[in-house]
């Protein structure tokens, strides 16, 4: 009886150990990655420097709170115990005191790895190091994980997913898990008990609507991702996410389909993880992404994400549910010239079957505010009329 009693034990003390961290991520993330700009050209100053950037141009007002490097961070060889080593001539203080010093700012910091043998840019993955792996990123004080999917041959998504879940929970500092493993697996269906986050897609690209092809792989633009999976829209909610990839506002494209790519994340409740170099970036690559009330938007408590109404004159609609019965909406012009738009409120039902949610237009007026010009707007009794230019969006809320 003993026996049974030390095995059932054991039994129930892992199975309390074998969860996420729940409670850690009830909206999207905010924050900003290393790969989009310098992929693996990273080093001890920069992160510095975008840490105090974070305070400086308000982003961290703004409610963005992780700084995470990519791949790139560490040395190519374990140590002699098989830890991973920050690679010392890039960070020469090492990764606890490069915690420290964005804790010190009142930020977080997160750091990348790898389900495989190696990282996609070639350097040790976690593969057989799981555990170790998780101990050391506690010793560091890292408080989220990028896990990428590279070099995995014959590994279970799921189960390769779980083992690293596991093994944060087993360290004991409570760890943003960020599943990275290019939408392969279809995340969605099995990612909620096992992480925050989960990447529906390869990796962005700088453009509107392209494909880079690498050979064996592709990189996309955002309306390519956007317009990549098709219900999935069930599996998002607080503390599991879906994951439409770093941001690439500021890296190339104009400033108005920055505003675009910006809105349609906020509408998709994505984590919004800034992708460019903060230390360079114009005023309106700034205004852009401290925009507090498109911020709202995706922070939202609800986490539902948002659904197109229609594509009315290559005009994108899309509608997404708020709490206390408010809107979001945005009207994105695909067009290659400005468009004019005269919306009658009268005429449109906007039904989110999904979530049970329905834009009451017959029981009840709602007022308009324009999220990017801040200004109230004539409410819905009137025609809703602007004109978008080439790329651009008209994104408002209804309460």
């Amino acid at each position: 009886m003993k026996y049974l009693f030390f095995i059932t034990s054991v039994l129930i003390s892992f199975n309390l150990q074998a969860q996420k961290f729940e409670g850690l991520a009830p909206t999207p993330p905010l924050g900003w990655n290393s790969w989009n700009t310098f992929a693996t050209d990273i080093n001890e100053q920069l992160v510095k420097d975008i840490a105090d950037k974070f305070v400086e141009l308000g982003l961290k007002d703004a409610g963005y709170e992780y700084i995470v490097l990519d791949d790139g961070w560490m040395a190519r060889e374990r140590d002699a115990d098989g830890n991973l080593v920050a690679d010392p001539e890039k960070f020469p203080s090492g990764m606890k005191a490069l915690a420290a010093y964005i804790h010190s700012k009142g930020l977080k910091f997160g750091l990348y790895n790898c389900a495989g043998s190696e990282t996609c840019a070639g350097y040790p993955g976690s593969r057989g190091y799981e555990y170790q792996d998780a101990r050391l990123y506690a010793s560091w004080d890292v408080d989220f994980l990028k896990y990428d999917w590279c070099n995995t041959e014959k590994l279970n998504a799921e189960g390769a997913y779980i083992t690293m879940r596991d093994a944060l929970a087993k360290a004991g500092r409570p760890v943003v898990f960020s599943i990275c493993e290019w939408g392969d697996n279809e995340p969605w269906n099995w990612g909620k008990d096992i992480g925050h986050m989960w990447r529906v897609s390869g990796d962005i690209s700088n453009c509107w609507d392209c494909e880079d092809n690498h050979g064996t792989w592709s990189s996309w633009g955002v309306w390519k991702i956007i317009n990549m999976h098709e219900n999935i829209r069930s599996a998002t909610g607080p503390d599991h996410w879906n994951d439409f990839d770093m941001m690439e506002v500021g890296n190339g494209m104009t400033a108005a389909e920055d505003r675009s790519h910006f809105a349609m994340w906020s509408m998709l409740a994505s984590p919004l993880i800034m992708g460019n170099d903060l230390r360079s970036a114009t005023k309106e690559t700034i205004k852009t992404l401290t925009n507090k009330e498109v911020i709202q938007v995706n922070q939202d408590s609800l986490g539902i994400q948002g659904f197109r109404v229609s594509n009315d004159n290559n005009i994108e609609i899309w509608a997404k549910p708020l709490a206390n019965g408010s809107w979001a909406m945005t009207f994105v012009n695909m067009n290659e010239e400005p468009a004019q738009l005269s919306f009658d409120w009268s005429k449109h039902k906007i039904i989110d079957e999904e979530n049970a949610k329905k834009l009451d237009l017959q029981q009840k007026t709602y007022q308009v505010r324009d999220l990017f010009n801040h200004k109230k707007l004539k409410d819905t009794k009137h025609k809703l009329k602007a004109t978008i230019g080439v790329h651009d969006v008209l994104m408002i809320r209804l309460d």
